[in-house]
């Protein structure tokens, strides 16, 4: 389905029906990668309208030249939740890079906000980043076939666990996206990486239910950064796990799940309370 916005236009699907919920994908990759995290959760619960767009200059969504800034992609994408969701409340899960955009979103509609799940979310610029020393912890043989390599290195650059299932996925899932993505458009927002306010100093804390979920082999994005802003979510769960980087999504789902639908549990309950 195509979004039509003031100045271009996002590629996005739907799943179900229900409370709204806008799945944002990291940097260079596009919503598929959100599928397949999210879905299995939604097989066993009813009641979620899950929207997941393609973001600008990525996935099958057109990179127009005015997105330069993290500014510029933020009124994109408010523009984009303002169509589809006009007046509604609304949770957000981000991945990376959109766990980066989805604290820009509390920064500017947190009223209008019933859930956070951020899922090795970037807390900022990569030279500002508090990092672990990257490590593999489980590796099996790769039968990388015809694959570049290049891509194979790349994924064994960032991969905790490296199994051919791992592999799989991530050639499935992850490099179409990145190949897919408007390298211009990249450049750029890598250039200007940060927003022109801090996304963690919110006016007031953010008092609904909220999960920071975080790979403790985690090299790109680390887990240190996003305990600096635990006061400003007072209703926030903070798990760090073992055995799982930046592929977090791929290499612990069991635990993603527990903890995404705990995380749904508790923004369900807080939404049914009486005003």
């Amino acid at each position: 389905m195509e979004c039509r916005l003031e100045r271009t236009s996002v590629h996005y699907e739907v799943r179900g029906e229900g409370r709204p919920l806008l799945a944002l994908h990291g940097f260079t990759l596009d919503h598929r990668v959100m599928v397949r995290a999210l879905e299995p959760v939604f097989r066993k619960r009813a009641g979620w309208r899950r929207l997941y767009p393609d973001l600008p200059g990525m996935g099958q969504s057109a990179a127009p030249d005015w997105i330069a800034t993290q500014d510029d992609m933020l009124e994109a994408l408010i523009e984009f939740v303002d169509r589809l969701m006009p007046g509604q409340r609304f949770s957000v899960v981000g991945l990376s890079w959109g766990g980066f955009l989805a604290q820009g979103l509390v920064h500017r509609l947190a009223d209008r906000m019933d859930g956070l799940c951020l899922i090795v979310p970037s807390m900022g610029p990569a030279a500002m980043r508090e990092l672990p020393t990257g490590r593999v912890l489980h590796a099996e043989p790769i039968d990388f076939g015809d694959t570049p390599a290049e891509d194979g290195a790349s994924f064994e650059s960032l991969a905790v666990v490296q199994t051919q299932e791992q592999f799989e996925a991530w050639k499935t899932t992850i490099l179409p996206a990145v190949r897919a993505a408007d390298p211009n458009l990249a450049a750029r927002l890598q250039r200007n990486y940060a927003f022109s306010f801090d996304p963690t100093a919110l006016a007031s804390p953010f008092e609904k239910p909220a999960l920071f979920l975080h790979g403790r082999q985690d090299k790109d994005c680390g887990y240190r950064d996003a305990w600096k802003a635990i006061e400003s979510y007072p209703r926030a769960t903070y798990a760090v796990l073992d055995r799982a980087g930046h592929c977090l999504e791929s290499e612990a789902p069991r635990l993603l799940e527990a903890l995404v639908h705990d995380w749904l549990d508790r923004v369900e309950e807080e939404a049914n309370r009486p005003a």
